[in-house]
């Protein structure tokens, strides 16, 4: 996939975080659903820091502060689907997860501001970076500039699942 397919993709994957995110009533948005786990605000908050986190490594690689490292088949193989293989649940690295707080709608959607902003501005270094000019990532080691923008597009994808199953959580 190029990266053009996968930059649009990614946008039309933050449009459905924005539509969900007006559409979630304020009483709920901070509250443990029933089935537990993070609140919808909790995931806004890991997505979009993540996000913001994969771009600054995918910026590092693009400009030539990585490594010559192999990427391994498993995460090639996930890169090219395009999804996480199926888990009950993940477990986010620590680092990560100490990140993770309750926040506002409005905090949610600035983060998404700046996260496309973040997006916007880097996306150009993609065309001139080293393939070969990688960053490590917490789970999946080293990543080049396009493989971390594909990254990102899949995460989005996954925690989009998560907000669809808190949604029916609490419908139930």
């Amino acid at each position: 996939m190029t990266a053009a397919k996968i930059k649009a993709s990614t946008h039309k994957i933050i449009d459905a975080y924005k539509t969900k995110l007006f559409n979630y009533p304020d009483s709920i948005f901070q509250s443990t659903p029933p089935i537990a786990g993070w609140s919808y605000s909790e995931v806004y908050s890991h997505i979009f820091d993540a996000s913001l986190l994969s771009i600054i490594a995918m910026e590092h690689a693009a400009n030539g502060k990585g490594e010559n490292k192999p990427t391994h088949f498993i995460v090639k193989m996930i890169l090219l689907l395009g999804a996480l293989p199926p888990a009950k649940k993940y477990k986010v690295p620590k680092r990560l997860a100490d990140r993770v707080k309750k926040i506002s709608k409005t905090e949610a959607l600035d983060f998404i501001l700046e996260f496309e902003k973040a997006l916007e501005d880097n996306y150009p270094l993609i065309a001139d970076a080293k393939p070969d000019c990688k960053t490590k990532h917490p789970r999946l080691g080293y990543l080049n500039a396009k493989q971390w923008l594909r990254f990102i597009e899949i995460h989005l994808k996954h925690h989009l699942k998560q907000l669809e199953r808190i949604e029916k959580s609490f419908q139930a």
